[in-house]
């Protein structure tokens, strides 16, 4: 997330940042010996090559929040959550969902948890409804009813995952940590 910010941030017209070398920098500087196995850089990568599509879908399901109005934190946020949950196969949705949430409550403004947590849970609505929903998250569910002896749901049928919190709905109401770049 941090890289993700400060190439969002150092970004110009006339000047395009190297996101490798951002990666690399932040990760000699505050990780020197932690082995991800290039999970950094497939986070990183997949943000970057799939940032038109996934700002449209930030734009569509935050239609009161223009993606460059959005605080840097918040958008950054949203773009990773955005990537785990549409674009990687190997996260399930409810992980990315929460986790964005949690970084937005770290490093966002008051409201930016429950304004993340609204974009995402809205995008996921709509994949479950549209039934794009990831093998990983259908797997879940199948292994969760089989370790219970029965359904997830405790003996409905376990329809599909759900949000934490969607007291925002598709991006109505509340607003990003405006005016608290950190």
């Amino acid at each position: 997330m941090q890289s993700l910010y400060q190439y969002d941030f150092l970004e110009t017209n006339d000047h395009k940042p190297d996101l490798k070398g951002i990666v690399d920098h932040n990760r000699d500087e505050f990780a020197p010996d932690f082995d991800d196995k290039g999970f950094i850089n497939e986070l990183a990568d997949g943000v970057f090559d799939n940032m038109k599509e996934i700002d449209a879908l930030i734009t569509k399901y935050a239609p009161d929040w223009p993606i460059d109005q959005i605080t840097t934190v918040d958008r950054n946020i949203l773009r990773l959550g955005v990537f785990e949950l549409k674009f990687s196969p190997n996260i399930p949705s409810k992980v990315a969902i929460n986790e964005a949430i949690e970084l937005a409550k770290t490093f966002g403004g008051e409201s930016s948890g429950k304004f993340v947590n609204g974009v995402l849970g809205a995008i996921y609505r709509d994949m479950v409804e549209k039934g794009e929903m990831k093998d990983i998250d259908k797997n879940n569910g199948k292994d969760k009813r089989s370790a219970q002896g029965g359904s997830a749901s405790g003996g409905e049928e376990n329809k599909s995952p759900q949000p934490v919190d969607r007291s925002l709905g598709a991006g109505g109401g509340g607003t990003p940590s405006a005016g608290k770049e950190k």
